[in-house]
């Protein structure tokens, strides 16, 4: 309901939505993964971009702000998605960041239940469909879709 009233709110301020997401490895090949308070399941970090934010910078502060990560090197832009799920108007730019670090372990707050790091091949069991799906998109396992 909240995030149905947001999006509601965005459509008439800002007519189009956009957020970031990324697929985050750290040395071990592992996959960072985030729980919401307020969503089921585990995500790829991400989030809402700010009015006058680029792409790239709004990811950056969503993976500082959801994870405490810094990127090592450059993320690399996968897709941009129309994600109609959520409205018909909202896309998700999608990066990949290889070797990321986290600065300290993130407690959870009031927006992020839990995060950590998991093997591609010890997902937690609730991880969403999307997730997966662009998980096995980067493994070459499935073609790029265009829609989230």
């Amino acid at each position: 309901m909240l995030m149905r009233l947001a999006h509601g709110y965005y459509a008439l301020s800002r007519g189009m939505t956009m957020g970031v997401r990324a697929a985050c490895f750290d040395d071990e090949g592992r996959v960072f993964l985030v729980r919401h308070s307020y969503l089921p399941g585990w995500h790829l970090p991400g989030g809402g971009l700010d009015r006058d934010e680029a792409a790239l910078d709004g990811l950056l502060r969503e993976l500082r702000e959801e994870g405490n990560l810094e990127a090592t090197v450059p993320p690399t832009l996968v897709q941009v998605y129309y994600n109609r799920r959520t409205s018909r108007r909202d896309h998700v730019v999608f990066y990949r960041c290889d070797r990321v670090r986290q600065t300290v372990a993130k407690t959870p707050d009031l927006e992020i239940a839990a995060s950590g790091f998991f093997a591609l091949d010890a997902l937690p069991d609730d991880t969403t469909p999307a997730t997966r799906r662009r998980l096995a998109e980067l493994a070459g396992v499935t073609t790029v879709d265009s829609h989230w």
